[in-house]
């Protein structure tokens, strides 16, 4: 019996009539999620990135040659605000992983681009962070994968996530 399952059967105990479902699915996701994110930052952590850099060191690799976004583009596809955004970049910077270059046709624009360095290390990063995605999701076979990305689809797209 897991923990959730020992909630649910106390709750049952203690309110009968309470429909613990919902929890039970909530719950499960909530640790699943946090799994995940613990493996995943033990990848980066390797690596020396934080969830943070890695996620604008593999959104500018995305974005395809020349690896270069502007900083309200990377706001666009991260979600995140521009104080958020400004110190993300700056660690990356000191790092050596990118580099800040004022646009040639407007000299308040300013655009990140992925160093050599930084395009070597997210290249190499996203294949590991990649196989430590596929060795979670293992315990499911291709058809159960493929139900669970419906079933997780199917929420976010009528949800407000």
């Amino acid at each position: 019996m897991d923990n959730v399952q020992r909630k649910i059967k106390q709750w049952g105990k203690q309110m009968p009539d309470l429909n613990t479902q919902p929890m039970a699915i909530a719950d499960r996701l909530q640790h699943v999620a946090k799994h995940i994110d613990d493996e995943l930052n033990c990848t980066l952590k390797q690596y020396k990135l934080s969830d943070a850099g890695f996620e604008v060191l593999s959104t500018l690799l995305r974005a395809g040659p020349p690896y270069s976004l502007s900083p309200g583009q990377l706001l666009e596809q991260m979600l995140i605000t521009s104080g958020t955004m400004t110190t993300r970049i700056d660690k990356l910077e000191k790092k050596g992983l990118v580099k800040r270059k004022s646009k040639k046709d407007d000299k308040r624009g300013v655009s990140v681009k992925l160093t050599k360095k930084g395009l070597k290390l997210v290249e190499e990063v996203i294949v590991e962070y990649t196989l430590t995605q596929k060795r979670i999701v293992s315990v499911f076979d291709e058809q159960e994968q493929k139900t669970f990305i419906a079933l997780l689809t199917k929420y976010i797209s009528q949800s407000k996530v």
